[in-house]
């Protein structure tokens, strides 16, 4: 079972593009997913495995980081929270989305960095400890952030409750992360980390055939814009993270890990948002379930460019061993 779900983690980006497939090609497969169970929404409780999978794979040792390097931890959180919320809104604009998709794309851009992100900087040889506290930090600020930045976004022309979404990231990321923090030291310890982050994977696989097939008729009549703007959110994401490192003056490892950080969203809370604080809009959720897809397979490529071509080629200018 362990080395099953190893396969699931190492495996995931190809396992989150089957699913959204199955998602376009048998929607009433996955209906479900968008339904109730005991009363309660099951997007809403695969977000809570997926954040509660998270907390298990925290220490408090992560945050040990702030007071060692605090200028650099508050110019990575600052870029996490600048960049892809301006870039929603340039995209937004830029391609002239319908509201229903501005509200997806702006959704993605508002929550906090993925916790995929950390594999992927894993992967490219950059700086894992810096990678995981700033998605740790990103995600216990985002009930403040993520509503605030939405409303300062979208309040004037889209109307919805940035107190109450603010309650719904407490429920479904907050008090999991603190009960996974909790399983794993007093219950779990290290054998949480053996199952759960594939049990977290495939509940984001099923969030995205869930969300794709509910909407799978409105994607396919306007697919390539959707994809389009989802790629360019993620690659320019990837690109202005690492220049707000570079410029900042952190070391290689860093710019690698802000780059990825920045790039890569949890787009499963973007979707889960959508379905909650936007549910006349049934096109809202769909940014966030194409960008759960697409990101792993972008930062994968990334991976391999930095472990096999960039950083052998920053190496000596940089004085780091990468």
């Amino acid at each position: 079972m362990k080395h099953v779900c190893a396969l699931i983690g190492k495996y995931f980006g190809i396992i989150a593009i089957i699913f959204l497939i199955l998602g376009l090609t048998t929607p009433t497969s996955f209906s479900w997913v968008m339904g109730k169970f005991l009363g309660v929404p099951v997007l809403s409780l695969f977000l809570g495995i997926i954040m509660f999978g998270m907390g298990t794979t925290l220490n408090l040792s992560d945050f040990a980081l702030i007071l060692k390097q605090p200028k650099n931890i508050f110019f990575g959180i600052l870029a996490q929270y600048f960049v892809m919320p301006f870039l929603a809104f340039v995209l937004s604009h830029a391609f002239q989305l319908e509201p229903a998709l501005a509200v997806g794309v702006v959704l993605v851009g508002t929550c906090p960095g993925g916790t995929s992100s950390n594999v992927i900087t894993f992967m490219s040889k950059g700086d894992v400890a810096f990678s995981v506290t700033m998605t740790s930090i990103s995600t216990l600020i985002s009930p403040i952030m993520t509503p605030l930045l939405t409303y300062l976004i979208l309040g004037q022309s889209i109307a919805f409750d940035p107190v109450g979404m603010f309650i719904s990231i407490v429920q479904i990321v907050i008090i999991p992360i603190i009960l996974g923090l909790a399983v794993k030291k007093f219950l779990l310890a290290a054998t949480a980390n053996d199952y759960l982050p594939a049990v977290s994977s495939i509940a984001i696989s099923l969030l995205i055939a869930g969300i794709i097939g509910a909407s799978r008729n409105a994607i396919l009549n306007s697919s390539a814009i959707i994809l389009l703007v989802v790629i360019l959110h993620n690659v320019l994401g990837y690109a202005l993270g690492f220049a707000i490192g570079k410029l900042t003056g952190m070391s290689w490892k860093q710019m690698v890990a802000v780059s990825i950080e920045v790039g890569m969203q949890n787009s499963g809370l973007a979707t889960g948002l959508a379905k909650v604080h936007f549910a006349s809009m049934p096109l809202a959720g769909v940014p966030g379930a194409v960008f759960s897809a697409w990101h792993n397979i972008s930062g994968a490529v990334l991976a391999y460019v930095y472990s096999n071509y960039l950083n052998k080629r920053f190496d000596s200018h940089y004085g780091e061993d990468v």
